[in-house]
């Protein structure tokens, strides 16, 4: 692969992770957001298998297409799951509406360019200038985290957060060793299991997740 076609391919992969972070933001359909957290899995697993073929590095190409395989099809499918025990499919009422979230996710990128900038500056590269897409990816999770209502939002909010850690580490790095991406893989997917559970548990007890419908009850 040349550099130049490797550049081209990063940075369309880097773009894709990014809207479908940003575009979370926007759709309160639930189905909707779990379907673009699995496009985000998809931009990501394409991230790390660009850097393999990059490199010629098989090992890191298992990685792609572990990390892949669990972010685009075995989460998604978990909170599908938990979409359809849950019985809600919509977003209530976030604390911020969708104009206004597309607003704070520009400010959002220009910090997290401001923030990264003298490491870009310290180590110029194609891998290094993509850090600030994972930064805002980050910053876009946490926001999501924070501003709505929805258990299974919240929970596609932190997920948000961990592929943009693990972006970064693969962006930053050229790489992390097998045993390190499967053991954090695993404690993502059984966090996830764990939501899943107390959110069912939740909606068996109380007939919703909504958390402001929650603190009405127990008030």
């Amino acid at each position: 692969m040349t550099e130049a076609i490797y550049v081209q391919l990063l940075y369309l992969a880097c773009g894709a992770f990014l809207l479908t972070g940003v575009l979370v933001l926007w759709r309160r359909d639930l189905s909707a957001i779990i379907r673009l957290f699995a496009l985000q899995g998809l931009a990501l697993g394409a991230l790390i298998l660009v850097l393999a073929a990059y490199q010629r590095d098989l090992a890191l190409a298992l990685v792609g297409v572990g990390v892949g395989g669990l972010r685009a099809g075995l989460l998604p499918y978990v909170m599908r799951r938990a979409l359809a025990a849950a019985g809600a499919h919509r977003e209530t009422r976030p604390l911020v509406n969708a104009a206004t979230s597309l607003l704070v996710a520009a400010v959002l990128a220009m910090l997290a360019y401001a923030i990264s900038r003298p490491l870009t500056q310290l180590a110029p590269g194609p891998t290094i200038r993509a850090v600030p897409v994972a930064l805002t990816v980050l910053l876009v999770g946490f926001f999501v985290l924070v501003t709505r209502r929805r258990a299974l939002s919240q929970v596609v909010g932190f997920l948000l957060m961990d592929n943009a850690i693990t972006a970064t580490a693969f962006l930053t790095t050229s790489g992390v060793p097998l045993v390190v991406e499967l053991g954090v893989s695993l404690d993502v997917l059984l966090a996830v299991l764990v939501l899943y559970t107390l959110t069912d548990r939740i909606r068996a007890s109380f007939g919703g997740t909504d958390l402001d419908e929650l603190r009405e009850l127990h008030d």
